[in-house]
């Protein structure tokens, strides 16, 4: 017995070591590692806090695309959007509050407060109204919130992969009070602990930037590095998912947006192999949920959905994948028009 107790205390010994070392060599790192890089675009105050914004495309009279990502997603990801669009319209991609090279304030992660703040930043980055909303992932849901309390200035809607407001019922989202949600958030806090202390940036100097975007050049890949140099993008991150489950409900009670125009985009690629070791049937599961992608487009009398051959983030950073978008979009701005 006191042999085994001798080894576990030895093993602790180890680790403890270990993880001192490496938050040493990690606080190095980050008074001696590279400078992140400028972000494109501009920085924008709204209420205190500054705001990465990057606008592309002329100003014109036609109605400005503006891009409200997913869950811990910066600008960077929707670059292939922004290309493929800015010679037809006007294009605004933003960092919400924590993400990216946004600074993150202490306002509530409440959708209805995102919303709001995105609309401030508009207007205070000169950017008017009548404004096409394009949502991916969680941003399908600050959308649907925005347009509710901002119809006149809204001319269409474009959900890509968004998050169904019945995600938790349907699609075995981790409910709030559950153990795997509760060890996500655990998880984000050790991470956050460790992006601090400059751990995870140490890291990514050997294995390349953990958010690079399957498909995207790397010159964009490589700023992914900055997103992990310290932990405001985690606790930004948090913060939202925190509020996840509120959000979805609120999202859910907006269920009208009368002939206001709608296209859903839906990602048809699946890990198959993986679905079928949690004795799930893939092709099962894939059909709900194109079907419940539907969904959106009863929110109006005018909608469209188009199915992608890519997962959740390879619809857009995949150049072939976002092409099939922009089409889509500059044929509902011809719509618009009509």
């Amino acid at each position: 017995m006191k042999i085994i107790m001798k080894i576990i205390k030895r093993f602790f010994l180890f680790i403890s070591v270990s993880i001192t070392l490496l938050v040493l060599a990690g606080l190095v790192f980050r008074l001696l590692g590279a400078e992140p890089n400028q972000p494109e675009g501009k920085l924008i105050a709204v209420d205190g806090v500054k705001f990465h914004i990057n606008a592309t495309g002329k100003k014109s009279n036609k109605p400005t695309l503006v891009i409200e990502g997913g869950g811990g997603l910066p600008t960077e990801y929707y670059h292939w959007l922004s290309e493929g669009l800015k010679d037809s319209l006007r294009v605004v991609r933003y960092d919400r509050s924590g993400v990216g090279y946004s600074e993150l304030g202490n306002t509530p992660r409440d959708a209805e407060t995102i919303a709001k703040e995105l609309r401030k930043l508009l207007r205070n980055a000169g950017e008017s109204p009548p404004y096409i909303l394009a949502g991916h992932s969680i941003g399908g849901t600050y959308i649907r919130v925005l347009t509710k309390l901002y119809p006149n200035e809204v001319a269409a809607v474009v959900f890509i992969d968004a998050t169904h407001p019945e995600q938790v019922e349907r699609f075995n989202a981790a409910p709030v009070s559950s153990f795997r949600f509760k060890s996500v958030i655990w998880g984000l806090n050790v991470a956050t602990f460790f992006a601090d202390a400059g751990v995870l940036g140490l890291i990514e100097s050997f294995t390349g930037p953990t958010f690079a975007g399957d498909g995207l050049p790397k010159e964009i890949n490589n700023r992914m590095r900055d997103m992990l140099l310290n932990g405001k993008g985690l606790r930004g991150y948090k913060s939202e998912l925190e509020n996840y489950h509120s959000n979805l409900k609120l999202a859910k009670i907006i269920n009208q947006f009368e002939a206001l125009p709608i296209r859903v985009f839906t990602a048809i690629k699946i890990d198959k192999e993986s679905y079928r070791e949690r004795g799930i049937n893939p092709q099962k599961y894939l059909n709900k949920f194109i079907k419940a992608q539907k969904e959106f487009i009863d929110l109006s009398c005018i909608g469209k959905q188009v199915l992608i051959d890519g997962n959740h983030q390879t619809i857009f950073t995949k150049k072939k994948n976002a092409d099939i978008i922009c089409r889509e979009i500059v044929q509902l701005l011809k719509e618009l028009k009509s």
